[in-house]
């Protein structure tokens, strides 16, 4: 069975974390999910556990209480309104992008054209706003990405390597060196995204960077999917 409850007087990922750690520890309990930005914390359990059992292990900062289930639906209709609200910088990104690539290839359409010179700006901006906050960046993305986790010097370098790629799809330079490694790239981060939405967990995309806060949601795996796809069919050109 699964309750959520309200939980508050977290400040940081650190503070989740131990909540977490600490509840997961409780006979019977399955499974933890922490959310600090709504401040609720979601328990999976083999059986009903008594509301004083979570807080005789919560230190005393921590506030933890039922939720009922109208003001869950209605802190669900708020969040889901949010989290598009959220999107729509990357959603306009998306059109932007897509417009930019049609208004360069137009007069002389070449489809092959408008796909590098998508991927290329994607990169570009997308690596601009990674830019912004290059310390912030690492930790965000290793929350998803297998590679970073393991390898957290990746989450540091790789900023530079969307720019260099963006370059390299602009200016028609080593494209399909370019194109495996966007296949191998996006295709980590895609597993790490696919993973991530299938438990169900409530990260921060960094896609964007943390500039924006941005929810980890589908668009996240389209985003990455419509990259693949343009990706894998160039490079089948190259066979």
């Amino acid at each position: 069975m699964k309750h959520i409850y309200t939980l508050t007087g977290m400040t940081c990922d650190g503070c989740a974390a131990s909540v977490r750690e600490k509840l997961l520890n409780i006979e019977g309990v399955t499974a933890v999910t922490v959310d600090l930005e709504k401040t609720e914390v979601e328990v999976r359990m083999e059986k009903h556990i008594p509301l004083a059992n979570f807080k005789s292990v919560l230190p005393d900062k921590y506030s933890i209480s039922e939720k009922n289930e109208l003001e869950e639906t209605i802190n669900d209709k708020v969040a889901e309104r949010s989290k598009w609200q959220q999107l729509k910088p990357l959603f306009l990104i998306f059109l932007y992008l897509f417009s930019a690539a049609f208004l360069l290839n137009f007069k002389d359409w070449d489809i092959t054209s408008a796909m590098l010179d998508f991927m290329g700006l994607f990169y570009i901006v997308f690596s601009f706003f990674k830019f912004l906050d290059l310390k912030g960046f690492p930790d965000s993305f290793r929350m998803y990405d297998p590679l970073a986790k393991a390898v957290p010097l990746y989450g540091w370098v790789y900023p530079f390597l969307e720019l260099v790629l963006g370059i390299l799809f602009l200016m028609r330079l080593e494209v399909k060196m370019a194109l495996i490694a966007t296949v191998v790239i996006l295709g980590i981060t895609t597993i790490g995204v696919t993973k991530t939405l299938l438990d169900k967990k409530s990260i921060r995309c960094a896609c964007l960077g943390t500039a924006l806060k941005l929810p980890m949601t589908e668009a996240t795996f389209i985003e990455n999917a419509i990259m693949l796809v343009m990706a894998g069919t160039m490079l089948f050109q190259f066979v």
